[in-house]
């Protein structure tokens, strides 16, 4: 069914049973050799799994998918990946996933990724027109474009998908998410989260020239789609994120975590209005601290409660919401990296990163979350590490028509993930000054003018002269804000650097 302009995006969440495994499912899988070229497996048969991206969180990933076959790891450092790779040695290695996927093409079912931001979207997309399963850590893409192709792609060529926000498949999540279902708090209208990140460096300077490239490192692959700039260790490994270019800063790192219980409990889809703001903008790194504020439309019911118009606030960088006035003094509201205010008519629940620990303040907590105890113990699912990649594992293994989707596939992550680089995108258009208004189901701005102009700071220039500090800023010209604005929703790719057509 089309959905009309904006509408919020028609989600639903599955029950904790439709996400358990095979045999909760009661469903039949036939295995490969019988449904020649499906690639459907039984559940004791293994996948044969590539890891692109191998050199620190997609290693991780890869441990817990060791119940697999690895057969396969790219990255374009290999003293970075050096450890991933003595840890399979029988797995094939590579530098470029492109020649991994033409010549092993036929050799493995599914792709881990786990690339810098701004390389998840063509890694995962050439993985799925070949019909392979993807698990696409976070953020799912870095920009809003990106996101909506792999929803569509997900669904065009029927695979099983994940992004890796591995809260998602925690007990926090559903346990909040059941809670405010209930009505313990009544109807939401206002929700405020929080991160303690960035941990690495941001609002910084670029460096004023370049580096010779290790040996061991392919910088041109590791730009890959994004635009060519001499090499400098403050880009590579990890700090990245930091980095325009490549990442999303601390918004896009721990949102995809915070904002997940946020987006699923209350059936956010497309945001009408959004605005930001932050420390220093610089035109290359993300700034020191942000904060973003979103305002979704009326989007029904979701068990005992209306879901009304909604305004949800993002905080980085150290910045905190005011604590509610019957917060218990001394108390820290972070809980793992961060945490969620969420304001009801009849009360205010409290959780941490990932949905952990949520309570009502001021009074004991409701029994409404036992539920997800008793399936756990009577359907022997294990909460915890490794259940996020297995989840996906037991996805991939069945047939695209009894399917029960992953606790982030993309038919949820990519809506969501369109909302948290929706803030970046906030962030970086601040200077105009005013409220946007977003067309989420078209993808743009409808009141950014073609008149407008907009210029960011290139370099602060921090000096000392007579004693005295001084800034001597760097700006750049004046350009276009609605060409800007295109730009951050759809990026123009560097030659030789293509994405799959957007599907109807």
């Amino acid at each position: 069914m089309k959905k009309e302009p904006n509408k919020p995006l028609p989600l639903t969440r599955r029950s904790f049973i439709s996400k358990t495994g095979v045999a909760a499912a009661g469903i039949t899988i036939l295995p490969s050799n019988v449904i020649s070229g499906l690639g459907h497996k039984a559940p004791s048969d293994k996948l044969n799994i590539v890891g692109v991206g191998v050199g620190s969180m997609g290693f991780g990933n890869l441990r817990n998918l060791e119940s697999e076959n690895i057969v396969g790891l790219c990255d374009v450092d290999w003293k970075y990946a050096k450890k991933c790779f003595d840890h399979f040695p029988k797995a094939k290695k590579y530098k470029d996933f492109r020649v991994m996927y033409d010549e092993m093409g036929n050799d493995f079912d599914a792709v881990l990724v786990a690339t810098a931001d701004h390389t998840h979207a063509i890694v995962a997309a050439d993985a799925m027109v070949r019909g392979k399963h993807v698990y696409v850590q976070k953020p799912l893409t870095h920009s809003v474009y990106e996101s909506r192709l792999l929803t569509k792609l997900a669904k065009k060529y029927k695979v099983a998908t994940q992004m890796g926000n591995q809260g998602a498949s925690g007990e926090g999540v559903a346990q909040t998410c059941e809670l405010i279902w209930s009505g313990a708090i009544g109807e939401i209208t206002k929700v405020e989260s929080f991160t303690d990140r960035p941990i690495w460096p941001q609002g910084v300077n670029p460096p004023a020239q370049g580096q010779w490239v290790p040996d061991t490192l392919d910088w041109d692959l590791f730009t890959g789609p994004a635009e060519l700039i001499p090499y400098n260790q403050v880009y590579h490994p990890w700090n990245w994120r930091g980095w325009w270019n490549y990442g999303t800063g601390a918004l896009g790192d721990m949102a995809c975590h915070i904002l997940h219980p946020v987006f699923e409990a209350l059936k956010l889809g497309y945001p009408t209005k959004v605005q930001g703001s932050s420390s220093l903008l610089l035109k290359d790194s993300a700034p020191t601290a942000q904060s973003v504020q979103m305002t979704f439309p009326e989007r029904g019911r979701k068990g005992k409660i209306k879901l009304p118009e909604v305004e949800v606030n993002w905080y980085d960088g150290g910045i905190k919401p005011d604590l509610p006035a019957n917060w218990p003094s001394g108390k820290n509201p972070n809980k793992s990296g961060g945490g969620t205010f969420f304001y009801g008519t009849k009360g205010i629940i409290h959780a941490g990163c990932y949905g952990l620990e949520p309570e009502i303040l001021g009074r004991e907590m409701p029994k409404v979350a036992e539920t997800e105890r008793r399936v756990e113990k009577e359907m022997g699912f294990s909460w915890g590490k490794g259940a996020h990649e297995m989840d996906w594992v037991r996805a991939c293994k069945e047939s695209p028509e009894n399917r029960k989707p992953c606790t982030s596939d993309f038919s949820e992550a990519g809506p969501f993930n369109e909302m948290v680089v929706m803030g970046v995108l906030a962030v970086r258009l601040q200077s105009l000054n005013k409220i946007l208004n977003w067309d989420g189901e078209n993808m743009r701005f409808t009141n950014i003018g073609q008149d407008e102009t907009i210029k960011t700071v290139i370099r602060d220039n921090f000096v000392m002269k007579d004693g005295r500090p001084k800034f001597e800023k760097e700006w750049t010209e004046p350009y276009s804000a609605s060409d800007f604005a295109a730009e951050l929703i759809k990026h123009t790719y560097r030659e030789g650097w293509k994405l799959p057509d957007m599907p109807a």
